[in-house]
C-alpha cells in the first residue's frame, strides 16, 4: 500500500465508530512519544521483556527507534520500575524507520530488525546486564544491505538453521542471509507487487511462505538456491498483508487481506481455504497464532482494533479490543505467559493483556 494510500485509509478509519470492545481487562501500557509502532516480540527468554520497533511520521519519513521493555513484574529491581507501567529498559536509533523486528532463537540478547532504508541490523547488548553497566552499544553489530526498497518482515531462521535470516522487501524480492556473511545467500523471486510478511514454518524444515500486495501467497524451499516458489496461489483478491503458521498443525497457514479476511489454508488441498473470517470492512495488518492453543489467533487491523478468534467456537470474533487510536500494526503472544497478549499501533501505544475471553 502507498503511503499516500495509507493515509487516506487511516483518515476514513478515524471517522467509524467502534461497533464493539471488550470487557474491562487489565492492561499495562506504554507510549513512546513521537514514534509510532509497527512491531514488537515478546523474548523467548525472558517472559517480562519485549522489544519494539517504531518509525518517526509514521514510517512515512525520519527516523526510527528500537525500544527493550520491561513489564512491572520483572525481577530487576535495581532499575526501579513503576508497578504502574511498563518500563523502557533502552533505547536505539536508527537513520530510516524500522518495520520489523526479531529476536536472535539463540543468544538472549541479540536481535535483528528491518529498515525503511532496505537494510537488516543486527544488535547486541538488549539485556538487563548490559542495560544497567551501561555497556549496550548505541550502533548494531552488522548492517546488511542489499534489498532495493523497504524491508517490511524479517524472520529468523527455525530451529533447523538457527543461523539464517529471511527478509522481505517492497522490492518484490525476499533474501536469505547468513549471519556469518554479509552477503546473502540466496534471492528469492516469485512476487509482483509489494511484499509485506514471511514466515518460516515451524513445524517443517526449510519451509516459508510470503503474501503481497499482488494477492498472492507463495510456498519456498530456503534449499532452493533457484530462488522460485514451490507453489503459488491467489489467496486474496486484494492485497494480501499478513500470514502465520499454526503451532500445532503443521499443514495449517493463515492469510490475512486489505479485503478484511482472514483465511486457512491447508498444505494438503491448496485449491481452496479451508476457513474463512470477516475481520471487517479494513485491511488485516498482522496475525498471530497462539502458541498456547491449536484454535486462537489474534488480529492486529487498521480498523483501530485487535481481534481474538477461537475456531472451536465458530467465525465470529470472540473478542474485540478498541485500545487504540490509530492503525494497529504489531501483535505478539507471550510464549512464556499462557494466552498474554501485546499489540502496538500508529498511536505510538503499547498494550500487554490477557484477553479476557480466554481467562
Amino acid at each position: 500500500m502507498s503511503s499516500s494510500v495509507r493515509v487516506r485509509v487511516r483518515d476514513l478509519v478515524r471517522g467509524q465508530p467502534n461497533v464493539c470492545s471488550s470487557l474491562a481487562m487489565q492492561t499495562q501500557s506504554h507510549t513512546t512519544t513521537d514514534r509510532h509502532g509497527y512491531s514488537l516480540r515478546f523474548s523467548p527468554f525472558e517472559a517480562n521483556h519485549m522489544l519494539l520497533a517504531t518509525s518517526q511520521l509514521y514510517g512515512l519519513a525520519g527516523g526510527g527507534s528500537l525500544f527493550l521493555l520491561a513489564k512491572n513484574s520483572t525481577k530487576d529491581a535495581q532499575l526501579s520500575i513503576n508497578e504502574q507501567n511498563i518500563t523502557e529498559l533502552c533505547r536505539l536509533e536508527w537513520s530510516d524507520g524500522l518495520f520489523d523486528v526479531a529476536w536472535c532463537p539463540y543468544a538472549a540478547d541479540i536481535a535483528a530488525t528491518a529498515s525503511g532504508d532496505g537494510s537488516l541490523q543486527i544488535w547486541s547488548g538488549l539485556d538487563v546486564e548490559s542495560v544497567v553497566t551501561e555497556q549496550t552499544p548505541k550502533e548494531p553489530l552488522i548492517c546488511l544491505q542489499e534489498h532495493k526498497n523497504e524491508i517490511y518482515s524479517l524472520d529468523w531462521g527455525e530451529k533447523w538453521n538457527y543461523h539464517t535470516l529471511l527478509s522481505a522487501s517492497w522490492d518484490c524480492t525476499l533474501k536469505l542471509w547468513d549471519c556469518n556473511r554479509q552477503n546473502s545467500i540466496t534471492t528469492f523471486v516469485g512476487h509482483n507487487d509489494l511484499i509485506y510478511c514471511a514466515k518460516y514454518s515451524p513445524l517443517i524444515a526449510n519451509l516459508f511462505a510470503s503474501v503481497s500486495t499482488d494477492g498472492h501467497l507463495n510456498l519456498w524451499n530456503s534449499l532452493d538456491f533457484a530462488g522460485k516458489p514451490l507453489m503459488s496461489i491467489e489467496a486474496h483478491a486484494s492485497e494480501a498483508l499478513s500470514c502465520d503458521w499454526s503451532h500445532f498443525d503443521r499443514n495449517v497457514l493463515l492469510t490475512g487481506g486489505s479485503d478484511g479476511l482472514i483465511r486457512g489454508w491447508d498444505l494438503r488441498k491448496m485449491r481452496t481455504h479451508i476457513f474463512e473470517l470477516y475481520s471487517g470492512e479494513f485491511a488485516v495488518r498482522r496475525l498471530a497464532c497462539s502458541p498456547h492453543s491449536a484454535t486462537v489467533l489474534a488480529s492486529a487491523n487498521y480498523d483501530f482494533t485487535t481481534r481474538i478468534w477461537d475456531l472451536a467456537t465458530g467465525v465470529s470474533a470472540q473478542e474485540i479490543n478498541a485500545q487504540h487510536t490509530e492503525f494497529v500494526c504489531g501483535l505478539d503472544w507471550n510464549p512464556q505467559r499462557a494466552h498474554e497478549l501485546a499489540d502496538c499501533g500508529w498511536d505510538s501505544v503499547v498494550n500487554v493483556y490477557t484477553p479476557k475471553c480466554l481467562t
